[in-house]
Order: structure tokens, then sequence, then C-alpha cells
């Protein structure tokens, strides 16, 4: 095995490793029948070698008798799992061939093995994908239903594109309903770059056709009791010093999750966020509060701006000037307009700094945004 190949031919004529590293060398310096003859040689005296098998099959595909090497070279991808110059192979023929189911079986063969040629084979799926849709996107499907070792890093690569984000939609869409949907992780990261590459309509109508986030509701987790909603449709909660915000069962009053804020009425504070995908049309925003201390009238408001270009939409203050420390549950309302310009909403829970301090405690609940009158949300 570690003699020149001219050497152990001599030495060994009869040894099928010999005849097939032999068979190798020859077909690499293109003697395609010297090749042939010395594999058949190799196979002849030990029938399952595989690396003679597939030099073999290889000879025959370089002299132009593809449908021999077809046969023989799915012999030797069938006898062993590890042999990337037959899959290889097979995976470009049966491409030409329009075999999409048998040409990508071959390439999860060779990307649950080597990580190095993913990009490659990664970038053969999409092309296929874009160039044919129909009969591609069902085959990937198939593939990814299997949760392969190689998915997570297929779907991430999807979204560095426009092209490759509308084959993510696409695919969530196809294995929604199958044993292994997009997790919330998948599903966030393709949310996330659909909207910051301007898809807004692409990333409506997935989560729309996939309903998670459940597409009749306007904001998401209204109610504080779902963490399970993918960003951005989910809130993003401050915690810094003089403003924590939390997520947490009220057990002095109803007993289900709201959220509750501590704010000193002295930091500039984001408190709680969330985007927003509302079509043109009028909405009533509503939201509940409740006081447990402090007096914070006036403190905190509730904002909606456009996403692009912070048009601000609407304001109404947080906590109305009413109740009083442990009151009961009041509700700000404030009606507005959306454009057909501003396709993305930013909803914000924020604080109202003034030049003391002012220790407060604030409950919030049952945070809703409806249209008036005509189509549903977005």
């Amino acid at each position: 095995m570690r003699a020149p190949v001219g050497a152990a031919i001599r030495i060994a004529p009869g040894s099928p490793q010999v005849l097939q590293r032999a068979a190798e060398a020859e077909l690499a310096a293109g003697r395609t029948d010297n090749a042939a003859a010395l594999g058949r040689d190799a196979l002849a005296r030990s029938p399952f070698d595989v690396r003679a098998l597939r030099t073999v099959g290889l000879a025959e595909a370089q002299a132009g008798r593809r449908d021999a090497a077809d046969e023989i070279l799915t012999l030797a991808g069938n006898w062993s799992l590890r042999d990337d110059p037959a899959h290889a192979w097979l995976v470009e023929h049966r491409l030409r061939a329009g075999d999409y189911s048998s040409a990508f079986a071959h390439a999860d063969t060779l990307a649950r093995r080597r990580v190095d040629i993913h990009p490659q084979i990664f970038e053969l799926f999409s092309v296929a994908a874009a160039a044919d849709p129909k009969r591609v996107l069902p085959v990937l499907a198939r593939l990814l239903v299997a949760d392969p070792p190689w998915r997570s890093a297929y779907l991430s690569s999807l979204n560095t594109t426009t092209e490759g984000l509308l084959t993510a939609g696409n695919l969530a869409i196809l294995l929604q309903s199958s044993p292994t949907p997009f997790t919330n992780a998948e599903l966030q990261r393709f949310y996330g770059q659909s909207f910051e590459r301007g898809q807004v309509d692409l990333l409506v109508t997935v989560r729309t056709r996939l309903n998670r986030p459940r597409a009749d509701s306007a904001v998401t987790n209204g109610g504080f009791d779902d963490p399970t909603a993918p960003a951005p449709f989910q809130w993003t909660l401050i915690q810094k010093a003089g403003a924590v915000a939390q997520i947490i069962g009220d057990d002095l009053d109803r007993g289900d999750p709201a959220l509750r804020v501590e704010y000193d009425g002295y930091s500039t504070a984001d408190i709680a966020q969330q985007r927003t995908f509302l079509s043109a049309g009028r909405y009533r925003f509503r939201a509940e509060s409740r006081i447990e201390a402090g007096e914070p009238a006036g403190r905190m408001e509730w904002v909606i701006t456009c996403a692009t270009g912070d048009a601000r939409l609407a304001s109404v203050p947080a906590v109305p000037g009413l109740g009083a420390d442990g009151g009961a549950w009041t509700t700000s309302t404030v009606d507005f307009s959306v454009s057909a310009a501003c396709p993305s909403q930013l909803l914000e829970l924020r604080g109202l700094p003034r030049d003391r301090r002012t220790p407060m405690v604030v409950w919030f609940d049952q945070v809703a945004i409806a249209q008036l009158g005509g189509a549903p949300n977005r």
C-alpha cells in the first residue's frame, strides 16, 4: 500500500489491493481502458472492493458509456455510504437527467459526512429550487422532514439572499404539517432576515399561512401568556437600572401572567416593545393597567410609530389619571390610522422621565389592536 504503484505491481501482481491502486492510477492518467481492466481484475479477486468497483464505473463514464457507469456507481454507492466520488458522480448524473429525488438523496449522503462541502451542496439545492421550484421544493421538503444534521445550516444559508428567503418561505409552508415543522429558532431567523431585507410581504404571507404566531391578532402575546411566539412577533423587555419589566403571574389579582413594570420615573427607558404589521386602515389600540405602588399617571405612555421613518402614529398615557395604590384595572385607548406607506410599525411602552425619582410599580395586560371596520389585520 505504500510502495509506488509500478513497484507494487511487480512485487504482488495478484494482490487485489495493488490492482485496485493500479486501476486508480491509470484512471487518473486518462487511460480508461487500462483502468477498467485492472479494476475488473481486482474485483475478480475481491468482489466487494468498493474502490475497485467505483474505478470501473468512473472509467465507463469517461469512456462515454454513462448508462453502464450509472449502474456500476449506483451499486458502489449502495455498498458504501462513505464512497464520496461515487455519490458525487451520481449527484451530477441524476441532476442532468432531471431526477431530483435521486440526486438529492446522494447529495444528502455527502452532506451528512462532509461539512466542508456544505456550501457547494447548499448552492446546488438552492439553484435547483430557484430554477424548478414546483419539482424541487417537495423533494427538498422530504429531505428536511428527516431533520438531517445539515438542516439548520442549510436554512440559515437561505436567509442570506432575497431569492433564498423565498425558498425558505416555501419550505416553511410545506413543512408546517409535517412531523418536523420549522422550529421557533428557524422561523425567527427567517422572519428577522425577511424584515431586514425589506421582504415584509413575504414575511406576512408566511406568518398568515403558518398561523405562527396567530395571524388574527395584531398584537402577539397581548395577554402575556404565550412565550413561544418567535421574534419579531414577541415582546422585547427592558432590564436596566431604573426600569425593570418582567412577565410574571399577577397573584394579587387575576392570577394569570401579566407585565409587571418597576420604574423610577427618572431614567430614559423603552420598557417593552414589539413589531406589528398592520395593513392600511383605521385601528383602535387598547391596554389595561393596574397600579401596585407609586403615582405613575403621566409617567409612562404607549406609542405606535412607523418602523420606516419613525413617524408617530398614536400615543396614549399608559396609566389613566384614575385609581390609587392597589386599585382596579383601568383601560387606555386611542384610535389611529395606518397608511399604505407604513407596512410595519413599532408598538412601545415608554417611560417619561422627569427631574426627580418617583418610584412606581404598574401591571399591564390585555394589550390589543383592533381594526375599525374593514379587512382583518395583516
